[in-house]
This record gives C-alpha cells, structure tokens and sequence, in this order.
C-alpha cells in the first residue's frame, strides 16, 4: 500500500451528499476489480459516462480543469449504501487519495484505510466554506498534511482533523492490515512455538 503523508493535489469539488457506493462503483462492475488491466473508468461511471460510453462533459469529474484530481470535497453521506470495498476501489483507480466531507458511511471509512485512501471529516460549514474556495479558484489545489492532521485550501485557510493513532501511524507507514500483521510475526511465532510446547496435544 502506498505510504500516505502530505499530498497537494487539485481538489473536485462535488456539490452532493449522498453519494452512496452503487454510484461510485455500479454493482454490475464489482467484478473487473478480479482481473487485471486499468479500472479508472469505473469511479461513477453511470454517472460519467452515457449508454454509449461517451463521457458526459456537463458532469464535473470529466471536465479538463480536473484532470489528474487526488482529492474529492463532498458534502454529507459519502459512501453510504453496501459494503462494497470496491466502491474504494473504483475512487484509487481513478487516482484519488483523499476524500474531505461532513460525513462518511462506516465501512467505507474502513475500506479506505485498507487501501490507503484518507477519509477526513469537518465540520459542514469548514467542508462548505472549503468547496467555496475551489468554486472561486477552479482547479485549485487543496493541501493535505496527514502528520498535522490539517487540510488547507487555496485560500490559505485550514482546517484540522481528527484521525484515530493506529489508522494514521498504517497510513504513515503505507501498512494494511497484513502488512501490520505481519509486523508482529516473530511474537506471534514465539507465542505459538510455547503455546504448543506446553500444550502439545493441541498441534495439529
């Protein structure tokens, strides 16, 4: 997984709450995540794209000004809905590695530090006033220091939040949960190595 630390990208921001996870990855698309090859056109795709494939140039995540985007601004109620973790994977594969909102479904909150994207929630005026300086400077760029737990936006303005110690210290490090397992492999061998020399009849 990809360490996390400080990231200044250009921030989309998307005027909607509610953005459950049948729209960032259309449950029929679930699959394509198990072969391999670029998924990037999954992220809202029935949102992105017409029934002949074209992209929708009215919708917001296809407009130039937002190519190469990293970070969504949101309102309420992302990713509510399933529990899909390949909503999750859909937004990666389209480049993105921070979402700020009001608020968040809580599952989707765990997928993404599964897979090294930072969910950040503020408060609604502080995301609000946030989406306002990317209206007024299009195709801004917002500031994200994860060792501060601070998000500033293109006018200058920041705005600190909260993130549990262990989530952040894997982010930090770019450590899922195998990867932080197998920090502990040699107390866990040891711990199994006495466990059955002292109860042999257990071994398998």
């Amino acid at each position: 997984m990809e360490r996390f630390e400080l990231l200044q990208a250009v921030a989309v921001p998307l005027d909607e709450s509610n953005i459950d996870t049948d729209q960032i990855c259309p449950a029929r698309m679930i699959r394509v995540f198990a072969q391999p090859g670029r998924h990037d056109d999954v992220f809202l795709h029935d949102r992105r794209f017409g029934e002949d494939g074209t992209p929708k140039p009215e919708f917001i995540f296809n407009q130039s000004v937002y190519a190469g985007a990293q970070i969504v601004v949101a309102q309420r109620n992302f990713g509510v809905g399933s529990s899909r973790e390949a909503a999750v994977m859909a937004l990666c594969a389209a480049g993105f590695r921070a979402v700020v909102a009001e608020s968040f479904g809580d599952i989707f909150v765990g997928n993404c530090f599964k897979n090294g994207v930072l969910p950040i929630q503020l408060a609604a005026d502080e995301v609000d006033a946030l989406r306002a300086s990317l209206h007024r400077q299009i195709g801004a760029q917002v500031a994200i220091d994860l060792p501060r737990q601070q998000v500033t936006g293109p006018d200058g303005r920041s705005y600190q939040f909260a993130i549990g110690a262990l989530r952040k210290r894997c982010l930090l490090a770019g450590q899922d949960d195998l990867s932080l397992t197998e920090c502990y492999s040699e107390l866990i061998g040891a711990f199994e190595r006495a466990y059955h020399a002292e109860l042999p009849w257990l071994r398998p």
